[in-house]
């Protein structure tokens, strides 16, 4: 039944003949263009009021514009393939993807499911108000078609198609482009968050909003210490991205044989960021999905996590208070110099009926910076054991190509072993890194966010290893089928 109804679901055709890098690099770039294009298409009917900082940090992770045709972003897709990514892991799903068919399987659930989630997704922000339909809303104007739920299904319809657009897209990249739709949309959205960050000349009560445009305008004004202050989110953008750039490179390279062929070797690469940002990216979901739960317990009157007002945490030593996120510099009246005092300055709470002046805020940063690292941890765990990551799941691999680690016996227990030295440390400094770093970023306002650098430090690299792939294989087209056998 179900590969019935995935068959209607429609594939971009498969190209007759090889794809030339050039051309691959024009395919690339339309694409590009029509993400934009999407991103500046608003659905008919909706009033957007703007998102909390929650959902500005989803925008980066899902290369969304909220409020637009591409309000989904990339989030269906990427659901959709952790979903069955786990359930395969897991046996949940008996696929075999190792055989074409059972690829072609996989597909077409993963196709099916993201149409799924659209209109699921749709609905949320459609229910949760983030998407307020204007017409029959607002006094004056008449709902379409005379009903209030059925204007709001012409706007969950909308971006509904918006996210299948995206879906598509993402298959004209991987079979006419480089690289993946997917990792192209993270990359452009985060790139376009910073570009505009530091380089905007809109005006906000008279003064530019990009960070060196405002700069300049301190300048001007004679106030060389603000414009100082302004630069120091863009100071710690760099510093993250640098971080990230090291980090990317760092590796542990196992010397491996072929059993069959004698004289004959290759590398494993064990890099440091070996569960890549997957962990950082579970775990902002999970304190995002607790804000949800905490929000909803205390609208029926259950305070437990923590009190609410106008759907925001209360100042207050709650757990909902203390894992909800923090404002950020650029956000804050004064810029980076008042943000600095706001964070040390005491504010008097009440707890188990003493009230004392603590600092509140850093105490919230510090915590919400343990919790985040924390989770990181788990999630990283977790994720290389449903995902094929482990070390029993690699040394597997290994033995099925005919490789074997020089002067061990060639036996999976014993590669198993060797690999234990490396993959569970790893998995923990690297899953530590990616938290800090992107804790870091956040506390001090670095443009993109830092998990949005990570992502996009990443993507550039697997980018460049496409064409570099690809402009070998262009030279030296027998290497491709030699390295495809």
């Amino acid at each position: 039944m179900i590969k019935e109804i995935a068959s209607l679901i429609p594939d971009v055709k498969t190209p007759e003949v090889p794809v030339g890098l050039k051309e691959k690099l024009y395919w690339t770039a339309a694409v590009l263009v029509v993400f934009f294009v999407l991103g500046q298409v608003y659905p008919v009917g909706v009033s957007f009021q703007g998102v909390n900082s929650q959902i500005q940090l989803l925008q980066v992770l899902l290369g969304s514009s909220i409020g637009s045709l591409t309000t989904l972003g990339i989030g269906p897709i990427v659901f959709a393939s952790i979903i069955l990514q786990l359930a395969v892991g897991t046996g949940l799903l008996g696929v075999d993807t190792s055989t074409e068919e059972g690829k072609r399987y996989f597909q077409s659930i993963q196709k099916l499911l993201i149409v799924v989630l659209a209109f699921i997704e749709g609905f949320i922000f459609v229910l949760n108000s983030q998407l307020v339909p204007v017409l029959g809303v607002v006094p004056g104007t008449s709902p379409l078609l005379g009903s209030v739920f059925l204007t709001q299904l012409i706007v969950v319809i909308q971006i509904a198609f918006g996210a299948i657009l995206i879906m598509f897209l993402d298959e004209v990249v991987q079979k006419y482009g480089v690289g993946s739709g997917v990792s192209l949309f993270i990359l452009a959205g985060v790139a376009l968050q910073v570009f505009i960050g530091a380089f905007s000349i809109s005006t906000n009560a008279g003064i530019p909003v990009g960070l060196i445009p405002q700069s300049v305008y301190y300048i001007i004004q004679g106030s060389a210490s603000s414009a100082v202050w302004v630069l120091t989110p863009l100071f710690f953008t760099v510093i993250v991205f640098l971080i990230t750039v090291y980090l990317e490179g760092m590796k542990i390279e196992l010397p491996l044989t072929y059993g069959m062929a004698r004289g004959l070797g290759a590398r494993y690469p064990i890099k440091f960021l070996y569960v890549s940002v997957m962990p950082v990216i579970l775990a902002f979901a999970v304190i995002f999905d607790f804000q949800l739960i905490a929000g909803l317990l205390a609208s029926n009157g259950v305070t437990v996590l923590g009190v609410f007002s106008q759907g925001v945490p209360v100042q207050s030593l709650s757990l909902a208070y203390l894992l909800s996120n923090f404002p950020s510099p650029l956000l804050m009246p004064g810029g980076y110099s008042s943000y600095v005092s706001f964070l040390f300055s005491s504010v008097p709470v009440t707890l188990f009926g003493r009230t004392a002046a603590i600092p509140l805020e850093l105490i919230h940063i510090l915590v919400y910076g343990l919790v985040l690292v924390l989770l990181c941890v788990v999630f990283g765990w977790f994720w290389i054991e449903t995902t094929g990551m482990s070390s029993k799941d690699v040394s597997k691999q290994l033995m099925s190509s005919g490789l074997q680690i020089p002067g061990f016996r060639q036996d999976p227990r014993v590669i198993e072993k060797v690999l234990d030295r490396y993959i569970p440390i790893i998995t923990i400094l690297g899953s530590v890194t990616v938290g800090l770093l992107a804790w870091f970023a956040q506390i001090t306002g670095a443009l993109g966010t830092g998990i949005g650098i990570l992502l996009a430090v990443g993507i550039t690299y697997q980018f460049y290893e496409q064409l570099v792939r690809d402009e070998l294989f262009e030279i030296y087209p027998d290497l491709e089928k030699f390295v495809k056998r």
